[in-house]
């Protein structure tokens, strides 16, 4: 193959990258993007396409997103000028990673630090940034190895550490006193913790925000049925937003997706708790399902379940797609994640087609 025309003007560590695409593909049943199913009532879906189509489409949006970065502040418990939102949380992992890239003493680049396996933008977003990532492996149990993170912290001297709990792809939550063990170690850095899957796990840390002051939050909407919205945000110390902002592009997030985001936090309030209860009771059915045909089935505080197959995990995702039903599978990753698969909780319907299309691979 011929060298990119541009190849000179190239970062050099585009080379070790590849861009992020999700399967591609038409399935009946998709249970690998860890969304919501389709659970809203047509009252509600009638409120946000009315807010989607509000507004005139040759003005710009809001560049301060005043109305939702308010209704953001009272949905979280915070004030709105510490919050930043983005198109999603991946463009305010890649701001946080702009802003925050000043390599520390005489490190040559900048370092960030994540568990693995986690979810894979804050390793992408830094390295296409010419950061250096350490990632260091959880315990057995799928938990932060704190001797190990202290290590790393004392010598990569991270500027920022990415803790997402509930983690994807485990599904589970963190160990609180481990985060704090974490944080403490980590005083030079900003600790950011990903609770993009809060809504399903039991509560939220986001206490740890006013216990230290080198932490900050990551939301979202995106897992409890508004992906389409592409609305993330940054809860954190407002001299910290303040800086984020400055590198933030003046219109980054439509207006439709301000006006509908800001209905949903304000007003949807009942049809997201109906979404939840929804995902959570089935979960608990789905995982009991899964561990009686035999397969391993790790605790779960998010929308998807963490399943360990008897065979070599491609295999059976092979298998269900051949069955026209998509799941995430990690078996490239090989080593301990030969054998794992991330499933999406889905509507009753649809998991019971999983059931019965997996049972021949159990």
């Amino acid at each position: 193959m011929n060298a990119p025309r541009f190849a000179h003007l190239l970062r050099p560590e585009l080379a070790d990258l590849a861009a992020y695409v999700p399967h591609a593909g038409d399935y009946e049943i998709r249970l690998d993007g860890n969304e919501a199913p389709p659970l809203l009532s047509p009252d509600a879906r009638a409120a946000v396409a009315q807010a989607l189509a509000a507004g005139g489409l040759e003005r710009y949006p809001d560049p301060r997103a005043t109305e939702l970065r308010e209704a953001i502040a009272t949905h979280v418990g915070a004030t709105p000028d510490e919050i930043l939102v983005g198109t999603g949380s991946d463009e305010v992992i890649a701001l946080l990673l702009t802003t925050l890239s000043q390599p520390r003493a005489s490190e040559g680049a900048a370092t960030i630090l994540t568990p693995s396996p986690t979810f894979v933008m804050y390793r992408l977003s830094a390295a296409a940034r010419g950061m250096r990532v350490v990632e260091v492996s959880l315990d057995e149990r799928w938990d932060l190895d704190v001797p190990a993170m202290r290590a790393a912290i004392e010598a990569g001297k991270p500027n920022i550490v990415f803790l997402a709990t509930p983690n994807n792809p485990t599904g589970n939550r963190m160990s609180e006193d481990r985060i704090r063990a974490v944080i403490e170690a980590a005083e030079g850095a900003l600790v950011v913790l990903d609770e993009a899957y809060v809504a399903f796990a039991p509560g939220s840390i986001a206490h740890l925000r006013h216990a230290y002051a080198n932490v900050a939050m990551l939301g979202t909407i995106s897992k409890i049925g508004f992906a389409a919205l592409r609305v993330g945000w940054l809860v954190g110390p407002a001299e910290l937003v303040r800086e984020v902002d400055k590198v933030r592009q003046p219109y980054n997030l439509p207006a439709p997706s301000q006006r509908a985001a800001t209905l949903v936090l304000r007003e949807l309030r009942a049809e997201i708790d109906h979404v939840v209860a929804h995902v959570v009771a089935e979960r608990e059915r789905l995982g009991r399902e899964l561990a009686r045909l035999g397969f391993g089935v790790s605790p779960s505080d998010a929308n998807f379940l963490w399943v360990e197959t008897n065979r070599p995990a491609k295999d059976v995702f092979e298998g269900l797609a051949s069955s026209n039903i998509l799941v995430r599978s990690f078996h490239a990753r090989g080593g301990r994640l030969a054998n794992r698969l991330r499933i999406t909780i889905g509507t009753r319907e649809e998991d019971d087609r999983l059931l019965e299309a997996i049972t021949r691979w159990a």
